[in-house]
């Protein structure tokens, strides 16, 4: 979760000054590179610019980050474990002798990059990729071998349950069984013929080479960087130029380019999916599957080759200016004909990324009544604001004939356009305002009930956050932080009156962090709505701050030296309990896979510990009594005991849990049954595949959406009629 930079005009004065009062404080330290370099050379101007980037970086931290921790031998010591594990976090690579080679230098890594000097990160990557090239080889032998898949061996999945390979013979024998496991997965995910298996494989292995040989010198400085940050805690890092672009993108939901997501699949460019209303959906030419070969500027540029470039770099060439124009040489879905398509940029809107809303009518059975309609904001071409179909609208019907009406908005993250609010852009992209609007509508619509549907929403804007929960709440403190220094600031919603102030349901996910806990955990503690879900939130409870290190080069012009996305604070309830490592527990917990998934906080490196506050002051809303919550977890266990699903998922879980540990099979037999019978990884791959697809529902109706609806059935029942949450 962000605290933005901007919450005012007190605020951006406040942060102007601690901007310059760091200048101040960093000057002795940072002036002398700029004063006698007039470099011209432009291997010269990225020394210095990569030697003053880590300058900041290691100033910065050291000063103001949450744990009062010190860029020191210890740091230094984790910094390289975790720059190796950045590299190979699978120990496919590495040897111990490597690791010895460098173990020396440990101790000597904060000098290092207190006084510029990164030239470590370049030595240690330069021998990773003598051994990529080594290994994959290797493997691109072993590819045309025969396996033997009657033979009863295994293949460990826990990299930390392995050492670095002492000898080649143990490389080679990791590697036999890792291209084993691949033939395994090839050979079991379609009918792919078997000469096609094998050559993908090869392209697989010619293409982990080939990516990484392209690997700039901003992501060999962000790998580096990030790996000293995040020995102080898991979520402070160094954003490359190139990742604070794609940041501020998630962040105001709008990008500069043609609208099209794009995959690297076997060195191949693939369209993966073509943003509805952006420039190539209404150029009209181009098509999910499609594969681009090349990429041009302007009518006249130059056509290049990115077959086998890295993703990020094909992007970049695509992004540009709206209104320019890109070339694009295709080659369609299916076909071998070579096309050229021109496409003139545009600002693409990220609509999949918005905040929507459906409304579901149910009976007192929680049967579906008739026919549903969801709606989803969309901003029109002239700017205004739209309302558009797309989905379905479930009605069922009490006994009496009457319909209950449960309004549902998905929240992917707490988005918001810093730049937008800084700058006071009247129309900046913000989470807050699209639920708001939605808010208003499910009012119009006479809904009986809300439910914010906060799964796999990993959080985004403190201030969103505050406000977000002031749309629920009539005011009163929302989150308290605390800084290095101990001192605890609330952060209140002063603003009376709720936008909604019938009943509320919250569902969560392991998935759901930082700003989304924030809001649940606030909900929870007024006592104003249910929450519902996983056992828990991830467990995030701290506050970075992303701070652009060009602004110290030069204030009013500043270059792009990306950023240091830093921990600085630790967010509590107001009932003053941190959510860090913990997370939100859920008032009725549903099974789920992803529950038990070593996905949360307390799974990370050196995260920071859990503690709390004094609790505030604050409304208790008679909504979510002991006695109500305790009535719901009845009713939902006794369906849940009935139910062919979770029973099903009971069994999946408990054979997951008895297998996370051992050993992959390599035994073709096994490893078949185990496939059919878990087929964890699948799942988990179709479930983000559908997440991020364009025509999702708001509110899929699935088994567990139709027990989080009987839940919510059950909640309006206790609640009476005509018991509204705000007083």
């Amino acid at each position: 979760m962000f605290r933005s930079a901007m919450k005012g005009a007190g605020d951006r004065s406040r942060r102007g000054l601690l901007g310059l009062a760091l200048v101040g404080v960093l000057s002795s330290t940072l002036a002398a590179p700029f004063a006698s370099a007039r470099p011209t050379d432009p291997d010269r101007k990225e020394q210095i610019k990569q030697k003053n980037i880590s300058i900041f970086v290691s100033s910065l931290i050291d000063k103001r980050h949450m744990a009062q921790l010190h860029v020191n031998d210890e740091i230094a010591k984790r910094a390289l474990e975790m720059y190796f594990k950045t590299l190979d976090p699978m120990k496919l690579y590495f040897y111990q002798s490597d690791i010895d080679q460098f173990a020396p230098e440990s101790t000597r890594i904060d000098d290092y990059i207190k006084a510029g000097d990164v030239t470590l990160a370049k030595r240690i990557f330069d021998l990773f990729l003598q051994r990529v090239a080594e290994r994959t080889a290797v493997a691109q032998a072993m590819v045309d071998q025969p396996h033997d898949f009657t033979v009863d061996e295994s293949m460990e999945r826990d990299p930390e349950k392995l050492a670095w390979f002492k000898t080649k013979e143990e490389a080679d024998e990791r590697w036999r069984k890792r291209v084993k496991y691949d033939l395994l997965l090839q050979s079991t995910d379609d009918e792919t013929p078997a000469d096609q298996t094998l050559d993908r494989l090869h392209k697989r292995y010619q293409s982990i080479a080939r990516r990484w040989d392209q690997t700039s010198n901003d992501e060999l400085l962000e790998m580096f960087l990030t790996a000293v940050t995040m020995s102080f805690d898991p979520h402070s890092s160094y954003m490359s130029p190139e990742n604070l672009e794609n940041f501020a993108i998630q962040m105001r939901l709008e990008l500069d380019g043609i609208g099209a997501s794009l995959e690297s699949k076997y060195g191949e460019t693939v369209v993966r999916h073509i943003v509805p209303g952006g420039a190539a959906d209404k150029d009209g030419r181009l098509k999910v599957d499609d594969v681009i070969t090349g990429v041009a500027q302007g009518p006249d540029g130059e056509m290049i080759d990115i077959t086998d470039m890295k993703l990020n770099d094909v992007v970049m060439k695509i992004r540009g200016k709206p209104g320019s124009v890109v070339r694009l040489e295709v080659k369609k879905a299916g076909g071998a004909e070579l096309a050229t398509y021109d496409i003139t940029r545009a600002r693409i809107e990220l609509k999949d990324s918005e905040a929507r809303s459906a409304v579901l009518e149910r009976d007192s059975k929680g049967q579906v009544v008739g026919d549903a309609e969801a709606t989803t904001l969309k901003v029109a071409d002239d700017g205004s604001t739209a309302q558009e179909p797309t989905g379905e609208i479930i009605e069922q019907k009490r006994p009496d004939g009457t319909v209950f009406r449960i309004g549902v908005i998905n929240l992917p993250s707490f988005y918001m356009d810093m730049e937008g609010r800084r700058s006071g852009r009247e129309d900046y992209k913000s989470a807050v305002r699209d639920v708001r609007r939605l808010l208003e509508e499910l009012k119009a619509k006479k809904v009986d009930m809300v439910v914010m549907d906060l799964r796999f929403n990993g959080g985004g804007s403190l201030p969103e956050s505050v406000e977000m929960t002031g749309l629920f709440i009539d005011q009163g403190p929302v989150v308290q932080v605390k800084g290095p220094d101990g001192r605890v600031i609330p952060h209140p919603d002063d603003k009376p009156g709720a936008v909604w102030e019938g009943p509320l349901m919250v569902v969560i996910n392991k998935f759901s962090a930082s700003a989304s806990e924030i809001f649940a955990g606030a909900i929870q503690d007024y006592g104003r709505g249910i929450v519902v879900g996983d056992k828990a939130t991830h467990g995030k409870g701290t506050v970075q701050e992303l701070e652009e290190l060009g602004r110290y080069v030069n204030q009013f012009n500043p270059p792009n030296y990306g950023a240091l996305k830093m921990t600085i604070q630790q967010f509590y309830r107001p009932g003053g309990d941190s959510t860090q490592n913990r997370g939100v527990v859920s008032d009725v917990e549903l099974p789920s896979q992803i529950s038990h998934w070593p996905i949360g906080e307390s799974d990370l490196d050196y995260a920071l510990k859990f503690d709390s506050v004094l609790p505030l002051p604050h409304e208790n809303y008679p909504n979510a009594s002991p006695k109500t919550i305790e009535e719901l977890r009845r009713r939902s266990s006794a369906r849940v005991e009935q139910s062919e699903h979770f029973k099903k998922e009971k069994e999946r879980i408990a054979r997951y849990l008895e297998r996370k540990d051992e050993p992959l099979t390599l035994n073709k037999e096994k490893f078949l049954a185990e496939r059919k019978e878990l087929n964890t990884e699948k799942q988990q791959e179709e479930m983000f595949d559908d997440l991020q697809a364009n025509d999702k529902p708001v509110f899929p109706q699935t088994p567990y959406n139709d027990e989080l609806i009987a839940i919510a059935l059950d909640y309006l029942e206790l609640l009476g009629d005509g018991r509204l949450a705000v007083r």
